[in-house]
Formats: C-alpha cells, sequence, structure tokens
C-alpha cells in the first residue's frame, strides 16, 4: 500500500469524467488499498479515485467507523433535501453550504465484483453525493449555495 498524492483542484484533471471498471482484479485491490491508506492518512470521510489521478468510477467512504467502497455506482433513488457545510481533500481549507438529497440510494460493486445496493441519510448521504460528483468531474464548490433561512445544519 502506498499514499498518494491528491489531485488539487487547480488540476484540470480533476474535471475529467471518470470511466467504468471493466476488470476486478489486483491492480483493482491496489488503488483501492492505497485509496484506504491516503484516506486515513488525512483524516477524510470520502476519497474518489480521480482525486489520485486514477480515472476510474470508483470512491471509499469512512463515516463514523463505517468504511465501503464503490466501484461503478449508480445513484437510483434521492429524496428530501438538506443543506450541510462540505469540504473536500482536493480543495483544502474551503468549506462551504451545498444543498444535497436528504435520502440516497446507490447501486454498485464492492472490489470483487459483486452488486449490492445501498441507502444511507444525513451525512452518509452528503458524503455519497460528494464522492459520486467527483466521477463526472463535479466539485462542491460548483454547487454552493445559500441555505434557505432555517435550514442550515
Amino acid at each position: 500500500m502506498a499514499i498518494r498524492e491528491i489531485v488539487p483542484y487547480t488540476d484540470k484533471f480533476i474535471r475529467k469524467q471518470s470511466k467504468p471498471v471493466t476488470v476486478f482484479d489486483d491492480k483493482l485491490a491496489e488503488l483501492l488499498d492505497d485509496m484506504w491508506e491516503t484516506l486515513l492518512s488525512v483524516n477524510g470521510a470520502g476519497l474518489s479515485a480521480v482525486q489520485v489521478g486514477v480515472l476510474k468510477r470508483a470512491f471509499i467512504i469512512n463515516i463514523n467507523n463505517m468504511k465501503m467502497e464503490f466501484i461503478n455506482p449508480v445513484i437510483i433513488k434521492k429524496s428530501g433535501e438538506q443543506y450541510k457545510q462540505e469540504g473536500c481533500l482536493s480543495v483544502p481549507n474551503t468549506y462551504n453550504y451545498v444543498k444535497r438529497p436528504q435520502t440516497v440510494t446507490i447501486v454498485a460493486y464492492d472490489r470483487y465484483g459483486n452488486k449490492f445496493t445501498f441507502t444511507c441519510e444525513d451525512w452518509t448521504a452528503v458524503c455519497v453525493s460528494h464522492e459520486y460528483d467527483h466521477l463526472d468531474g463535479i466539485l462542491f464548490t460548483d454547487k454552493i449555495c445559500v441555505p434557505p433561512k432555517g435550514k442550515a445544519e
């Protein structure tokens, strides 16, 4: 395992569209292991492959000691709304409000190619939505908003 360099928002690479994973092999496992080591080294909540310089549709999250990997994810359902301050490892020392769904259902694969469906809410839904956006070259700074009065968390 290795700690990889995080691609900053100033690098045009971070805006590229990630490609589907087609082979579930040791190379993918090595990428995911490196992503875990990188995420843990900076005490982050989530990390996408594009953030470590790899254009693969993969991201990881570590929320409240729940560690999950999402390969070729597709959000199939969103409901509700919430406004929370977000930050990003690719945009250091910047935090702003973003409108996200309250609940998200996502279909993805694990590192072995096993398909699963995951429904989450609150902060986990924010993190999943944030990392999912990275796969399409979208940064949270593209979605900064002013929360309606009484809606900010």
